[in-house]
C-alpha cells in the first residue's frame, strides 16, 4: 500500500473513487457540495503531478438502470467550476464500455473524466469481479477516496482493489484523513475520553455503545433514545419517543457500564413540549416526571450544564446524534450548547470528532465545524467503524 502524498501520479491515469451522491433540487442544483469539495484536495494533487483523473461515483438507489435523475452527468458543471474553471472535466454516458475506455485513454495529464453512475449496473452492489476487473482497466493507479462507502463490499469501493498492485492501490487525502482520525478516537484516544451519542433510537446505537464501554471513560446519551433508558430505570416520560422492547437491553448496558466503570450520562432536565410542533407549548422539567400527554424535545437547561462540564474535561471526544429535534427552534438549544462546548474542549487541546448526518448537520448550522478537530463524511461508515467492524473499503487498501 502506498501513501498518496508520497505518491508521484506524472504520466499516470488514477481511477479515483469518489463519493458524489450529493443532493439536487428539482432543478438539478446541488443543494450540498459538500461531499464533492471533500475530494477535491486529492483531485489536484494528482492533477498537479501531472497525472491525469477519472472519477467513479455510484449517485442515488436507480431500480431500473440508466435514468436521467440519477446520472452523473448532472455534476459536470459544478464540479468544474469546484477545480477553479480551468480544469477540462469530460463525461462518459457509461462507466464500461468502448465509450468511456476511448475517453480515458485520450485522457491527457491535468485532464478529469468523470464516468456515468456506477449503480446503473446491478453488478456494483453485487461486488461483481467481472465488472470490477473492466473498471479497473480504465486506470494504472487505484485511490478510494470515499469513506462513505467504505462499509460497503461493491465493485467499485473494494473488489477493484485486488486488480492493482500493492503499490498502486491507496487511500486518497480524505478517505486518509477520515481513517486516521476514527482510529486515533478508537486506538489512541487521551483521557478522559467522553461519547457524545444522540439520535433517535436505542436499537440504532446499541453495537456502537457496547463498542465504547471498553474504552470511553464517559457516555452521555440524549436525544429521542434516552427516554427509553429513563423509561428502563422506572421513570416517568409522558408521551416521549420510546423503545418498549428494548428497555431490557438499556437496563443490560447500563449494567455493563458499571461493571467496566464507565459513568453513563442521562438528561436530569427536558425540555418537554404538549406536541411534536415548532409553536407547542415547552416547559423545563425533571426527565423522570415527564407529565402525560407531554414530551421530551430537547435537553433541559441543568442537563445541558452538567454535560457542558463533562466534555469541557475531556482530552478526546466523539459526538454522533443530536440531543433533541434541533431543526426546530424551540428545541434546539441543547444541541447547540453541545456544539459549544466540543468547540471549547477543542480549543483547550481536546481530539474531538464528529460524525453521523444530524451531528454533522448540527456543527455546520451553528457555523462551528471549523472548531472542532474534524469532521466526518461518513455516516454509515463511520458508525460501523465505531462498532468495531471491519470496513470492505479499508480492509480491500490494506489487504
Amino acid at each position: 500500500m502506498s501513501t498518496f502524498a508520497d505518491f508521484n501520479f506524472k504520466g499516470l491515469k488514477a481511477l479515483v473513487r469518489v463519493d458524489f451522491n450529493v443532493p439536487l433540487d428539482d432543478q438539478f442544483n446541488i443543494t450540498d457540495d459538500t461531499r464533492m469539495t471533500a475530494t477535491i484536495g486529492t483531485i489536484k494533487k494528482i492533477m498537479n503531478d501531472g497525472g491525469s483523473v477519472i472519477l467513479m461515483s455510484h449517485f442515488g438507489r436507480p431500480k431500473d438502470g440508466p435514468t436521467d435523475k440519477y446520472s452523473l452527468k448532472h455534476l459536470v458543471k459544478h464540479l468544474h467550476q469546484l477545480l477553479g474553471g480551468q480544469t477540462p472535466v469530460f463525461f462518459a454516458d457509461d462507466c464500461i464500455g468502448s465509450q468511456a475506455a476511448l475517453t480515458a485513454s485520450m485522457l491527457k495529464a491535468g485532464e478529469v473524466l468523470l464516468l456515468e453512475n456506477v449503480r446503473f449496473y446491478k453488478e456494483e452492489e453485487k461486488g461483481d469481479a467481472e465488472f470490477a476487473k473492466k473498471l479497473s482497466t480504465l486506470g494504472d493507479v487505484y485511490v478510494n477516496d470515499a469513506f462513505g462507502t467504505a462499509h460497503r463490499a461493491h465493485a467499485s469501493t473494494a473488489v477493484i482493489a485486488q486488480y492493482f498492485t500493492t503499490d498502486k492501490r491507496m487511500f486518497g487525502l480524505l478517505m486518509e484523513a477520515e481513517v486516521k482520525s476514527a482510529e486515533k478516537v478508537m486506538h489512541q484516544s487521551e483521557k478522559p475520553f467522553c461519547a457524545i451519542i444522540g439520535g433517535a433510537k436505542v436499537s440504532d446505537k446499541i453495537l456502537i455503545i457496547e463498542n465504547l464501554l471498553n474504552r470511553a471513560t464517559d457516555i452521555i446519551i440524549g436525544g429521542g433514545m434516552a427516554y427509553t433508558f429513563i423509561k428502563a430505570k422506572g421513570g416517568n416520560i409522558g408521551s416521549s419517543l420510546c423503545e418498549d422492547d428494548r428497555l431490557d437491553t438499556a437496563l443490560e448496558i447500563l449494567d455493563k457500564a458499571r461493571e467496566k466503570n464507565v459513568s453513563i450520562h442521562l438528561p436530569e432536565t427536558s425540555v418537554i413540549a404538549d406536541k411534536f410542533a415548532a409553536d407547542a407549548q415547552t416547559k423545563d422539567c425533571p426527565s423522570d416526571q415527564i407529565p402525560d400527554g407531554w414530551m421530551g424535545l430537547d435537553i433541559g437547561p441543568k442537563a445541558i450544564g452538567i454535560f457542558s462540564e463533562i466534555i469541557q474535561k475531556s482530552k478526546t471526544i466523539l459526538w454522533n446524534g443530536p440531543m433533541g429535534v434541533f431543526e426546530m427552534e424551540a428545541f434546539q438549544k441543547g444541541t447547540k450548547a453541545i456544539a459549544e462546548a466540543v468547540a471549547a474542549a477543542t480549543q483547550h487541546g481536546a481530539f474531538s470528532l464528529v460524525g453521523g448526518g444530524d451531528s454533522v448537520a448540527a456543527v455546520n448550522k451553528f457555523n462551528l465545524a471549523k472548531e472542532v478537530s474534524y469532521v466526518s463524511t461518513g455516516g454509515g461508515a463511520l458508525l460501523e467503524y465505531f462498532e468495531g467492524k471491519v470496513l470492505p473499503g479499508i480492509q480491500a487498501i490494506k489487504a
